[in-house]
């Protein structure tokens, strides 16, 4: 039976995810992807027009993953900390399961590919960054934080927190997990975020 074109635009995606979680592999190319899926390189473009298409395919992906879950977070969880608790550690649960993944979130998988796929995942950051901030807002209405607390900052700390997980996660070759020592890091975060809460000593 026939394969569907959506069915086979995932699996085009699906793919090349997995070229990518060889941390050290070749540059990938559609040649090389043609291969992997034993079809011509004509035949990829028939569903993409381009790699970076490709690429972008990959980017939305992330996109609806992450956005949908926070999403869901923000709407069932009232607690501005815990919020940020949830994000962060959904953030590095998506990582540690899709390798591919990573490498692009950390833009290792797009260099020399089109300059416009790093800005998009520099867009995604900046909306996962702003995420960040409006739960910690939430968390001064709740008086956790003090109504006067640099949330920029702090949104920008816990997103790099996220984004060097990732980096150690893929520079490692995929052995130091992002969510290992987790348990014991977010309480170190937690009191960073309540340090900025005015209390006695902060």
């Amino acid at each position: 039976m026939a394969t569907k074109p959506g069915e086979r635009r995932l699996q085009i995606l699906q793919t090349l995810a997995g070229m990518l979680e060889t941390p050290k592999g070749e540059k990938i190319t559609t040649a090389a992807l043609a291969a992997k899926l034993d079809c011509s390189e004509a035949a990829l473009y028939r569903h993409f027009a381009s790699k970076a298409q490709m690429f972008e395919g990959l980017i939305e992906f992330i996109e609806q993953s992450l956005f949908s879950v926070i999403n869901q977070i923000t709407t069932e969880e009232s607690q501005g900390l815990k919020q940020v608790e949830l994000i962060l550690g959904l953030l590095l649960r998506f990582a540690q399961k899709n390798r591919g993944m990573t490498r692009v979130l950390i833009g290792d998988a797009l260099v020399n590919e089109h300059e416009r796929l790093q800005v998009r995942i520099n867009g995604l950051l900046e909306k996962v960054e702003a995420s960040l901030k409006q739960a910690l807002r939430i968390a001064a209405t709740q008086e956790n934080l003090k109504a006067d607390a640099d949330f920029g900052a702090l949104a920008n700390l816990l997103r790099c927190y996220a984004v060097g997980r990732w980096e150690q996660y893929a520079r490692s070759g995929f052995t130091r997990e992002p969510l290992t020592q987790w348990q014991q890091q977010w309480p170190m975060l937690y009191f960073a975020c309540l340090s900025q809460s005015g209390a006695p000593g902060a």
